[in-house]
């Protein structure tokens, strides 16, 4: 059987512009193309968790526009049941707009739209769908206080919750108690333990530190210089995979999409993330958010190919 996924977070379009370089304030710079792609940090983890095999239901909103009507298709098309994907009256689907050099870096711009309109109240309506997952995947580009909801009701059916807390905001140790896998990057995991990671040895110190917060295991992706695997049974580190780097847009929500079918699916803590590792290379080496997601043979394709199995490593 397909494991059963919960997502609860938000739904954008991503304006997408190469460009050379990132311009300077005041500065008009040519680019080399526009693309218009479908996004949202739920959204791109609720697909990823699709393309990697499992069933997936997305709690959100769009707007009542054209860029809202043409997401509920695009994850539609992917499967995903949308049952408690809402369209808010007169409100924009959030947008996210996206600059990306010629090195595949990124900034991004967001507003918020219908995302912001997403209630506890839409998330006690969904419960059925929270109860009936083995994994809850939120992220913070929905208001707090719904998040906090969908967590706390999957700690009361005994739900594993997923929790990538994206953009960065202060959180309670009562939350982060309710939390087993916090997925973070430098810039969250330094908001939240305080302590800047700026190589392993700090890194390390920042995911104990969440540990002493209460989270059950803490996942700190560093994008080139790998991943920190930090549990009470100890650290593991995997390092980045060579590859050549086009767009690093949502190669983050891949590796929480793919860690959380690799977990539903059975596999050890370190074996998921090193799944979810490769696929997050993969997805870096293609333009946009859900045009760059692999699916599951890909993924196992290009581990194959790279001899995956002897990468991670104890710290």
């Amino acid at each position: 059987m397909k494991p059963h996924i919960t997502v609860v977070g938000s739904v954008n379009m991503d304006l997408v512009f190469r460009t050379p370089r990132m311009p300077a304030i005041g500065e008009t710079l040519h680019g080399h193309e526009f693309r218009q792609i479908p996004g949202g940090k739920g959204a791109n983890q609720a697909v990823a968790a699709a393309r990697q095999g499992a069933d997936v239901s997305f709690i959100g909103a769009v707007g009542d526009d054209g860029f809202g009507e043409y997401s509920r298709h695009c994850l539609n098309q992917e499967g995903i049941e949308l049952t408690h994907l809402s369209t808010a009256k007169d409100i924009a689907t959030g947008v996210a707009g996206i600059l990306v050099d010629d090195s595949g870096n990124n900034c991004i711009v967001l507003a918020a739209g219908a995302n912001a309109t997403l209630s506890p109240s839409q998330i006690e309506a969904a419960e059925a769908a929270i109860a009936s997952a083995q994994f809850l995947i939120c992220q913070l580009e929905t208001p707090l206080a719904t998040v906090t909801r969908a967590i706390r009701l999957a700690h009361v059916h005994s739900v594993k919750v997923l929790l990538n807390p994206a953009p960065a905001q202060a959180l309670s140790d009562e939350l982060l108690q309710l939390v087993d896998y916090l997925i973070v990057n430098e810039t969250e995991a330094a908001q939240l333990s305080g302590i800047t990671a700026t190589d392993r040895d700090s890194a390390q110190n920042a995911s104990e530190k969440l540990l002493h917060r209460g989270v059950g295991a803490v996942l700190l992706t560093m994008g080139e210089h790998g991943a920190l695997i930090t549990q009470a049974s100890g650290t593991h580190f995997i390092p980045a995979i060579d590859v050549e780097v086009v767009d690093t847009t949502a190669a983050g929500d891949t590796f929480v999409g793919a860690l959380a079918v690799g977990l539903a699916n059975g596999l050890s803590l370190l074996d998921a993330s090193l799944e979810a590792q490769y696929a997050a290379a993969l997805t870096v080496t293609k333009l946009g958010a859900q045009t760059s997601i692999p699916h599951r043979q890909e993924v196992l394709d290009f581990m194959a190919s790279r001899h995956a199995a002897s990468v991670a490593s104890a710290v």
